[in-house]
């Protein structure tokens, strides 16, 4: 079994900024926007709920891996004051630059999906949209200038936003 150190400060670091970031965008505004309460199924299938809580639980565990994933192998959290010491290219990191955002944009989604909420929905758009400005005018002009031809490559291999279907290879982190 592989060594595995992990500073008890990047864990609560992690844990702390996951119920403060996420659980904010995904858990409390969408539950002032619906109180969750299941309305009328968009589109008027009912089906649909099935592929929201689809959509929810795979963003919820793709994000959970993504904090244990900043943790365990970029040695940081995923919030700006504690970030990690190395680029993670591995886990999601080798089929999308942004998994954290898919996933809560997909958890988003997949609630506005079961509680039948086209609010919930507007609002999913305005998170991606943040998320991409946050991206394109902070993160990545950080990154680059942070891990430098590392990120460079990275970033020429593995899609923003859209999953690769296939892992890039190269997956040191």
């Amino acid at each position: 079994m592989a060594d595995v150190h992990v500073e008890a400060s990047t864990v609560v670091g992690s844990v702390v900024f996951f119920a403060i970031a996420p659980g904010t965008v995904a858990g409390v505004i969408p539950y002032a926007l619906s109180d969750w309460r299941v309305g009328p199924p968009l589109l008027g299938v009912a089906a649909i709920r099935i592929i929201g809580v689809a959509i929810a639980v795979a963003g919820l565990a793709g994000l959970i891996e993504c904090f244990v994933r900043f943790s365990v192998k970029g040695h940081g959290t995923p919030a700006p004051v504690a970030p990690p010491d190395n680029v993670v290219v591995t886990g999601l990191y080798r089929h999308v630059r942004n998994p954290m955002y898919v996933a809560v944009v997909s958890i988003v989604v997949g609630q506005a999906l079961l509680f039948g909420s086209v609010a919930m929905l507007e609002y999913a758009i305005v998170v991606w949209l943040f998320f991409h400005l946050a991206v394109v005018f902070y993160e990545e002009p950080t990154l680059r200038r942070q891990f430098g031809p590392s990120y460079a490559l990275y970033r020429a291999n593995v899609p923003r936003w859209w999953p690769r279907m296939r892992p890039w290879p190269r997956s040191r982190g």
